[in-house]
């Protein structure tokens, strides 16, 4: 007889037929909200397109706030405004950005050469 059969010819079966319960506890997980505040830090500083970065940082500090009484469906909903403002700022801000730029590029010199070419004309007067 091994060891293990003669331990259970002591031991015999257990007393109680009962299904044995167990208790599942289950702990939530803190849900990870991203509020955008660098991203509307800097478009509020850099890229201020009709105001769009500051009014998303503001929507940025509402999900923050909500962020922190635990109130995560308003935290997620005031980040997806927050995230939808920076998109807008960050496009219009680079959209205009090359505005300038091709226009710096373009007109300049044709205003140079018009404006050199009107002096010319009135200095024969």
């Amino acid at each position: 007889m091994y060891k293990e059969e003669h331990e259970v010819g002591v031991l015999g079966v257990p007393q109680n037929p009962a299904p044995v319960m167990s208790t599942m506890i289950q702990i939530p997980t803190e849900t990870s909200v991203p509020d955008h505040i660098v991203w509307s830090l800097f478009n509020t500083l850099f890229l201020n397109v009709c105001c769009l970065g500051f009014v998303a940082f503001a929507y940025s500090v509402k999900s923050r706030d909500r962020k922190m009484v635990g109130d995560v469906l308003g935290a997620q909903s005031h980040a997806a405004t927050a995230k939808c403002l920076n998109v807008c700022a960050l496009v219009l801000g680079i959209l205009g950005t090359i505005g300038v730029i091709v226009l710096l590029v373009f007109l300049y010199p044709m205003a140079n050469h018009i404006t050199s070419e009107f002096m010319k004309k009135n200095r024969g007067y």
